[in-house]
């Protein structure tokens, strides 16, 4: 396993080169480090190289870390697993970010645990793009009712969408997918203008999803390596 800064700089040169490719400025692409279930050692690895966002996908190891690291005021903590409401408070007090609203109700409670002293909660609603039974998420015929309903809650704020498409190891049949997402996105845009994110892409498909205009890729084994799912 080389290096986590290595790792990282080569992830970065991916998303310049996929971004150039199609036009796009590199800068418009954030790199979201998917660092669950790996030890806080790694994260400081990522930290000293310049990373300052990641992405965890259990509560409770999360607020761990988040608690670990609470004197660095520069890093952005992600919560993207799925919630549950009996949880929904820890994520209301301690992240940046909650990319898989699918419900009401789970909206609802973050608004109102959300700490006063605390800017609004930045969500995003996810989609379940492939109509997969084993992932979370509304269709897209569900969005703009959604969307609605929680663009108006006041301690959270509506900033786009997330997708964990199906894996698919065609590019085309990989771009397909994405640009329904970029169609969802655009039209979400021309309703909420503070909508400013679509998180979309992970290792194995990234080119494809930033060529559809993927704003936020989530990266975690490229980075740290295979992960240790015994952490829960």
């Amino acid at each position: 396993m080389k290096p986590i800064k290595d790792n990282l700089t080569e992830i970065r040169e991916r998303i310049t080169a996929a971004a150039q490719k199609c036009g796009r400025d590199p800068h418009t692409v954030t790199l979201l480090a998917v660092s669950k279930t790996k030890p806080v050692s790694a994260l400081e690895e990522a930290i000293a190289a310049g990373q300052t966002r990641f992405g965890e996908n259990y509560v409770q190891e999360g607020v761990e870390k988040i608690q670990y690291f609470s004197a660095n005021q520069n890093l952005e903590w992600h919560f993207i697993g799925p919630l549950q409401s009996n949880k929904s408070r820890l994520v209301a007090e301690h992240f940046d970010w909650c990319h898989t609203i699918d419900r009401l109700k789970i909206a609802q409670r973050l608004s109102d645990q959300r700490p006063a002293d605390k800017a609004p909660l930045n969500v995003l609603i996810q989609i379940n793009i492939s109509d997969e039974n084993s992932k979370s998420g509304i269709t897209l015929a569900e969005l703009p009712a959604l969307a609605e309903q929680v663009a108006v809650l006041p301690n959270v704020c509506l900033r786009g969408l997330m997708a964990i498409p199906a894996p698919e190891t065609d590019p085309e049949r990989q771009s397909a997918v994405f640009r329904q997402m970029e169609t969802a996105f655009r039209e979400l845009q021309g309703k909420y203008p503070q909508a400013d994110t679509l998180s979309m892409g992970m290792t194995d498909d990234m080119d494809a999803a930033i060529t559809c205009g993927s704003t936020m890729v989530r990266i975690g084994t490229a980075i740290f390596g295979a992960r240790n799912y015994s952490v829960s």
